[in-house]
């Protein structure tokens, strides 16, 4: 509504479509008639979607097919922002009807607290993207103000902040170097944007989800955690059970599974896997470099089956599965940042080239590479033992230089310039 106040009809629509076949599919024991109405929900949500972020890509492509066989048309393109958030709402409103048609969730009668579950504010723009048993009966229930779910809030928000304007944004500023003209660029020069941006995106987007469980935890609210430290993992379907674990759920319940997930036969659950991660691709945005960035993983974890059931004798050491697992995830991390398909090209043409005259402040870049590191080791630690528990435990004499000099840190290392958080635009 900041930007455009008529937009706040868009959510409108959809909440009361959903609402009121949220009751009727609760209310009739007819099996076609609540499909029908989950069918007209599911349609409401995902037009709209569909028209504000792909109605475009839709367009471009259509024109380029044409002019690839010599027909030359002229289609009308949309020049309207893209609602912020909309493809995180849109799925949670989803899941909302969908579960009410399974039976897992009573239809929700309370309009107003109905529409407190799509708009909630914490995670309205980027998740969690959270399910109705979850977040709903929070809504029923009486909140008193609680001190020690105040300062744990608190503290989560600070820690998510740390990791968006001390880590994120910092590499940003090297990262959007190199990216925004790769052309300029090439050799480690490359590499190290690669693996900077890898950095940055986790950063950026567990800080935001950092801030938004806090600050929910801060009104007495428990929303879902969408981070458990992914660049540890040992494998890529590993990495994705712990990488915004919001949407990997909810492209696993509600398409890979009706698919078939892996109860059918192999050539099909290969199918299965490929197919939702180019749809999970395709949803973070409007642009083929995504949909190539979703089909990688679904590849790159396709093979990891297949080696499980040839590898049968020997074990590969914890620390090659894990560095195997980052630079297979860099190499689909390029396709993502990337602005266009073009630039995708330059960049793997460029990083094997001959490299060239180090490009980067060298103050900034040893800052980042310390910044990294201390951030890698706490949250090994923390895979480890709790780390904020650890802390709470100790002594004031010993807790409140810690945080003392964390806001210091903060403060003075910070990235001030009003960026945005990189999955608002999806």
């Amino acid at each position: 509504m900041f930007f455009k106040p008529e937009y706040i009809l868009i959510l409108a629509f959809t909440i009361v479509v959903d609402y009121f076949a949220g009751i009727i599919i609760a209310s009739t024991e007819n099996v076609k008639k609540k499909k029908k109405f989950l069918i007209v929900s599911l349609v409401a949500n995902i037009s709209v979607l569909g028209f504000f972020k792909y109605y475009n890509f839709i367009n471009y492509n259509i024109v380029d097919a044409a002019a690839y066989f010599g027909y030359e048309i002229e289609v009308p393109l949309l020049t309207m922002l893209l609602p912020i958030g909309l493809s995180f709402h849109t799925f949670q409103a989803m899941s909302y009807t969908i579960e009410v048609y399974r039976g897992n969730q009573p239809a929700e009668r309370h309009f107003g607290i109905y529409a407190l579950y799509v708009m909630f504010f914490p995670q309205l723009v980027a998740g969690p993207i959270e399910r109705p048993q979850n977040l709903l009966p929070q809504f029923h229930e009486k909140k008193v103000f609680n001190p020690d779910l105040a300062v744990s809030g608190l503290k989560l928000m600070a820690w998510g902040l740390f990791k968006k304007l001390v880590i994120a944004d910092r590499l940003s500023l090297m990262v959007d170097q190199v990216y925004n003209s790769p052309e300029n660029y090439r050799g480690l020069n490359i590499v190290i944007a690669t693996l900077f941006f890898a950095e940055q995106i986790y950063c950026d987007f567990s800080g935001y989800s950092d801030i938004a469980i806090g600050s929910a935890r801060v009104l007495g609210f428990d929303l879902m955690k969408n981070f458990r430290n992914p660049y540890l993992s040992k494998s890529i379907s590993e990495f994705w059970s712990r990488w915004h674990i919001s949407l990997s759920t909810w492209f696993k319940d509600y398409l890979y599974i009706p698919l078939g997930g892996n109860r059918v036969s192999v050539p099909r659950w290969m199918f299965n896997l490929l197919i939702t991660f180019l749809v999970s691709g395709f949803w973070h945005g409007a642009n083929w470099t995504f949909i190539i960035w979703g089909g990688l993983n679904g590849i790159f974890i396709m093979g990891e089956i297949f080696i499980d059931k040839k590898r049968n004798t020997f074990s590969i050491p914890t620390i090659i599965k894990r560095s195997t697992t980052v630079i297979l995830i860099c190499v689909t991390w390029i396709f993502f940042r990337v602005n266009t398909l073009k630039d995708a090209g330059t960049v793997f043409r460029n990083i094997f080239s001959n490299s060239q005259t180090f490009a980067f402040d060298l103050t900034q870049f040893l800052l980042a590479v310390l910044l990294i590191i201390g951030l890698e080791i706490i949250q090994f630690m923390d895979e480890k033992n709790n780390v904020m528990s650890k802390i709470k435990t100790l002594p004031y004499l010993i807790k409140i230089p810690i945080y003392a000099v964390f806001l210091t840190v903060l403060l003075n290392f910070g990235i001030f310039n009003n960026s945005q958080f990189i999955y608002f635009q999806f």
